[in-house]
């Protein structure tokens, strides 16, 4: 089935592009070939072969639109995705016909024409064209049109992954990630689970006041074994909409592992979770990397002084530059004023990143530490703390998501949150 088509752009000049939070499901491990007739449109495809969204995808490109893809696959078995590009309107049709006489069954065919027209819509419809798209066309298009064959309207939503990273050690990127995700689950009510990835030293276990028994290690050591059910049972429940993939924090086996190790572990997650919030170590390695540029949304954690000026900007770029069809990198500044410490003003990190940071949270040991210790979240210890406001509006901007569901103006609000709490 058609999914959609698009108006041209020619003739609709003001209509504006897609955000770029557009939310844009992962195609899965599919083959793709495109038959190209202009250069554009082969680099536009190139392009998208290199987002992360396609990253799985096997993409092949070749010139010669319709008449080459017809003379290909007759003696060769056709993709999971054919993309054809053609110029004409009175040979689509034909030569769409000649395709399906060698077109194997279940395999699907993106149409880009130049033509806005409904009849040539309808006849498309008709033969069983998954999309069409009007040229010309931008590598966000292919994008999103080869993802959505893979993602049905009545379906799941795919879990969104936000990634948190420090830009250097000790700058409490952790503490900002399980907040963050406490109040993506308490105050916009969206069912959430923390994967701590740092598995000799990850906090998540006790910043949540959770020790159990299994956790993500028991995932990455036996990948034959991811499932939907096996991660399940490897969750440990905070509350009611936020779970916990807690990191072993045992020194008993080196954590060494492959760029790919973690792929199955997130695949999984996004079929059951809607939000996924993963606590990455600060680290450069090719899973790390891999992980923040799969990543929805990303937030790079700093702390004020020019170590974590310099390492933010250059995480800010890089990654950045390999996601360019996504919204760029988010930062916020943490430990904020502490006596006696020269500090870079956040301007300064705004002049040199070209963007402020969303949040600058103050140095609060007291507040901060008893948390902690206590294995509690901020909005437990001091429900009234100004960093609390700052958490759910990361929340809000990491997830899209504008309206809390927590209520307001009760009286009795306090004491709900402390019998909760109990």
């Amino acid at each position: 089935m058609i999914t959609y088509a698009r108006q041209n752009s020619e003739e609709q000049p003001d209509v504006p592009p897609p955000p770029a939070e557009d939310h844009i499901a992962p195609a899965p491990r599919v083959s793709v070939q495109a038959f190209c007739e202009t250069v554009e449109t082969a680099a536009a495809v190139q392009s998208a072969g290199e987002d992360r969204r396609l990253g799985k995808a096997h993409l092949k490109i070749q010139m010669g639109g319709m008449a080459a893809a017809i003379e290909a696959y007759r003696s060769a078995p056709t993709p999971n995705v054919i993309i054809l590009e053609t110029e004409g309107r009175t040979d689509i049709l034909a030569g769409l016909d000649q395709l399906a006489s060698v077109c194997d069954a279940g395999t699907r065919v993106i149409v880009i024409g130049r033509l806005n027209d409904v009849a040539l819509y309808r006849e498309l419809v008709r033969r069983g064209v998954s999309d069409y798209v009007i040229a010309p066309v931008q590598a966000l298009d292919i994008v999103r049109s080869v993802c959505n064959l893979f993602s049905a309207p009545e379906a799941k939503a795919v879990g969104r992954i936000i990634a948190v990273v420090g830009a250097k050690g000790g700058v409490g990127a952790s503490a900002i990630a399980h907040n963050v995700a406490w109040a993506i689950a308490r105050d916009l009510a969206l069912d959430s689970v923390v994967a701590d990835l740092d598995l000799a030293f990850g906090t998540a276990g006790l910043d949540y006041n959770q020790d159990p028994a299994q956790g993500i290690a028991d995932a990455v050591f036996s990948p034959d074994r991811v499932d939907t059910a096996f991660v399940d049972r490897l969750l440990s429940k905070c509350t009611d909409h936020l779970s916990l993939l807690a990191a072993p924090a045992t020194l008993d086996k080196v954590y060494d592992f492959g760029a790919d190790a973690f792929d199955a572990i997130f695949d999984t997650l996004r079929t059951t979770m809607p939000c996924i919030v993963l606590d990455i170590p600060h680290q450069w390695s090719g899973w790390t990397k891999r992980a923040l540029i799969a990543a929805d949304d990303i937030l790079i954690v700093a702390a004020p002084d020019l170590a974590n000026l310099r390492n933010a900007k250059n995480m800010f770029d890089l990654l950045k530059a390999a996601r360019p069809n996504d919204r760029a990198p988010l930062y916020c500044l943490n430990q904020v004023g502490v006596p006696k410490r020269p500090e870079i003003a956040a301007s300064e990190f705004a002049k040199a990143i070209e963007t402020p940071p969303i949040a600058t949270i103050p140095f609060d040991p007291q507040v901060f530490g008893s948390a902690a210790n206590n294995g509690q979240m901020i909005a437990e210890i001091s429900a009234n703390h100004r960093s609390v406001e700052m958490f759910l509006q990361m929340a809000q901007r990491l997830t899209g998501r504008g309206e809390t569901k927590k209520p307001k103006g009760s009286l009795l609000a306090p004491l709900l949150e402390k019998l909760r709490g109990k």
